[in-house]
């Protein structure tokens, strides 16, 4: 991952790059969770950037909940 410091704001080229790079992970099967934690940035800015570049994001992993009969 490119080298950015915390809470730094990401934008033009550099924004560009991590998108890239995001989506590449994501589509190889890495969840949104894994990589806000290894970018050190939020799940809500991961998701924003996936979103931005273009990405078909997965549903939600997990049991679901059924109504009873």
């Amino acid at each position: 991952m490119a080298d950015i410091k915390k809470g730094a704001r990401i934008t033009g080229t550099q924004r560009d790059k991590l998108a890239n790079e995001l989506k590449k992970k994501y589509e190889k099967g890495a969840s949104i969770r894994a990589l806000a934690e290894s970018t050190g940035r939020s799940y809500g800015f991961v998701h924003r950037v996936l979103s931005e570049s273009g990405v078909t994001l997965r549903g939600r992993g997990g049991a679901t909940r059924t109504k009873k009969k």
